[in-house]
């Protein structure tokens, strides 16, 4: 499915008083949700255990 495809449809399921700001919400979610798992893809992503790592790092004070 083609971004268009992908806006549109989405455009479509949400409800008839949705404002703008709520549309752009929507559609740089699915954005930053197509660009992670291309990265993924492309094997730059990071393991589950970094990220735990992380945040412990920023939970531990």
């Amino acid at each position: 499915m083609s971004d268009k495809e992908a806006v549109i449809e989405l455009v479509k399921r949400l409800p008839a008083d949705v404002s703008l700001r709520e549309i752009v919400r929507e559609i740089e979610f699915i954005a930053a949700v197509k660009e992670g798992l291309n990265e993924i893809d492309q094997g730059k992503g990071v393991s589950i255990e970094a990220v735990e790592q992380m945040i412990e790092a920023w939970t531990i004070k």
